[in-house]
């Protein structure tokens, strides 16, 4: 009798049921409401140092354990190539110059604590909607977009008055300046130049006087005063910020308050850690964002003892192997806590690795695999190309791999739909909701041209033509390499974004990156029968992108971006700053 019910109604059954199938994947998200996610950014690390992306002598099994238990984006792409900017736009799903938060200069990053610039009190970022929503937030780690705006305890740039309910890490961002072992990295040519300018003064000043004394010159004793005084004060006007780097800006504070001053490296990897677990511990019975913001990979490498000499890629890849062994620790307490099915995890990089870093023989910077150039060129993808994986036990298809443009802007619509709330409908937002490519719901990237900055200089346009499935891309300038053919600009330790350190190219260069990805063939009328079309569209893509854009105040401007004795962040009586609050804290053997 069952199957004859079932077969008399199989022809109403059948489609219904099919139906439903088809339909349960993009209902799904809708049984959870609310997620966890716990947002994980690596600080230069490249495309080329992880090994689901193609490295086989650095060990990353549980970053690439989330790339086969979720999704791996291989045109996942950076707003710009170094760090304050990128993560202002990771934050606010904008382009950095939509904030002020790129740079009109050769400062093109927060240089001080004690700087005025920093991402502006009216950016809404992702983590602001999300405590609006209830959200529990946290950001553990790295911050680098500003501290202060008038007096040294307004906070008007600090992680709390962005959103986040926790904060505890670097309000500035790790350097070899804080490594007393280490070379100092922070502004050295700028350094050798007053140190230089110093020593000439000084030494003017001195054979002035041995001058007076042996009656060689004749100068006046109140001259002479004027001079030693003048290079005094010179000597003293860089020194009190150059000299004490390690005071200034390497810090760690919990929430208002500094924790340690100068920070105490030896334990930083393992404080990180311990903070990141005890936030998903404590907020397990509610929805909460954890953005855990690494020190690694950025010079001066911290690596914890056990560590050393692991990997075949020396300093900088046992740092890798380290930060990796960090993710696995986080996806064990999401484990413990019985968090997994509900937890989005996302891994990424700010931007490419830094291949002009280097300390004689040894490379202290990243690989970005097949791809041209790196950190701070804004239009070579080697810059810009990231790691991007997404893991959502459940929701996303495991083992997925996607080859559409997709930007570090993406995560700010994609966080703020699933957790019920609303992009801003009063500015711009650059970036797409992800997660119907990420399901399988959409076959395209919701974007059909990138912009790719150096600055505020406008680098290269990335056109990707969905109905061909071509990704095109036309630089209009490019770094100029130093020694020429060196692939990076090593004389100079960082490349430039205009002037004399860039070539302007008119016809633009133009690759096809899905061709080419290595973008060393660049195209021409003559050889490819589509360039003039190429590049009237992207032509006109940029005169429409320059009509959205609007002044702003600069907050890498000079005026910004130096050191104000005022604006100090300090745990004692300025000049006086030096604490450890730290120091008796028995850390747990994690």
């Amino acid at each position: 009798m069952i199957w004859q019910l079932t077969s008399h109604w199989s022809p109403l059954v059948t489609p219904l049921i099919f139906g439903l199938l088809l339909q349960a994947p993009f209902t799904q998200p809708s049984t959870i409401a609310q997620p966890n996610f716990v947002l994980l950014l690596a600080d230069d690390l490249g495309i080329g140092d992880v090994g689901c992306y193609g490295n086989d002598t650095i060990r990353t099994p549980n970053i690439d354990g989330l790339a086969k238990e979720g999704v791996k984006l291989t045109q996942h792409i950076a707003a710009a190539p170094l760090c304050t900017p990128s993560r202002a736009a990771f934050l606010t799903g904008r382009y950095p110059l939509r904030s002020g938060m790129d740079a009109i200069n050769d400062y093109r990053v927060i240089f001080w604590n004690a700087g005025s610039g920093g991402l502006p009190p009216n950016e809404t970022t992702f983590a602001k909607i999300l405590q609006h929503q209830g959200y529990s937030t946290g950001l553990i780690g790295k911050w680098h977009q500003g501290v202060n705006c008038e007096s040294r305890n307004d906070h008007c740039h600090h992680p709390l008055k962005h959103g986040f309910d926790y904060f505890y890490g670097m309000p500035f961002t790790l350097i070899s300046d804080c490594q007393p072992t280490e070379t100092p990295e922070m502004d050295r040519g700028f350094r050798r130049k007053l140190w230089l300018s110093t020593q000439m003064i000084g030494l003017i000043t001195l054979t002035a006087v041995l001058g007076r004394l042996t009656g060689l010159i004749s100068v006046h004793w109140r001259t002479l005063t004027c001079l030693a005084g003048f290079s005094l004060l010179f000597f003293i006007s860089w020194f009190s910020s150059y000299g004490f780097v390690r005071y200034w800006n390497c810090i760690m504070m919990r929430n208002h308050g500094i924790t340690e001053q100068p920070m105490v490296t030896d334990r930083t990897t393992s404080l990180i850690l311990r903070e990141s677990i005890s936030f998903i511990e404590r907020n397990k019975h509610k929805p909460f964002l954890l953005f855990l913001s690494f020190l690694h990979s950025h010079t001066p490498l911290l690596t914890t003892e056990k560590f050393l000499g692991r990997s075949r890629h020396g300093l900088y890849g046992d740092n890798v192997e380290e930060m990796d062994w960090m993710v696995g620790q986080v996806l064990d307490a999401i484990d413990k806590e019985g968090l997994r099915e509900n937890t989005l995890v996302y891994f990424a990089s700010d931007h490419g690795g830094w291949l002009e870093r280097q300390e004689g023989e040894r490379q202290l910077g990243g690989w970005n695999g097949i791809y041209k150039g790196g950190k701070a060129m804004g239009g070579w993808e080697g810059g810009i190309r990231v790691p991007g994986i997404f893991r959502w036990p459940g929701v996303l298809p495991a083992g997925t791999v996607i080859d559409e443009p997709t930007s570090l802007m993406d995560i700010y619509p994609t966080v703020v739909h699933l957790a019920g709330g609303e992009v801003p409908q009063d500015r711009v937002v650059d970036g797409r909701d992800l997660l119907p490519l990420l399901r399988g719901a959409a076959a395209h990237s919701e974007h059909e041209f990138l912009f790719h900055y150096c600055g505020v200089h406008l680098h290269a346009v990335r056109w990707h033509q969905k109905d061909t499935g071509a990704v095109w891309k036309a630089h209009y300038m490019t770094p100029i390499f130093s020694p020429p053919g060196a692939g990076a600009c090593y004389d100079r330790g960082v490349c430039q974004c205009f002037g004399e350190g860039v070539a302007l190219h008119e016809p633009p260069l133009l690759f096809e990156l899905s061709q080419d990805p290595s973008e060393a063939k660049p195209l021409s009328a003559d050889t490819e029968p589509l360039f003039d079309t190429v590049i009237r569209k992207i032509g006109r893509a940029v005169e429409e992108h320059r009509r959205t854009l609007t002044p702003v105040p600069q907050q890498l401007s000079v005026s910004n971006v130096v050191w104000k004795p005022w604006l100090q962040p300090c745990c004692g009586t300025f000049p006086f700053c030096w604490c450890d609050k730290e120091g008796d804290n028995k850390l747990a053997d994690l």
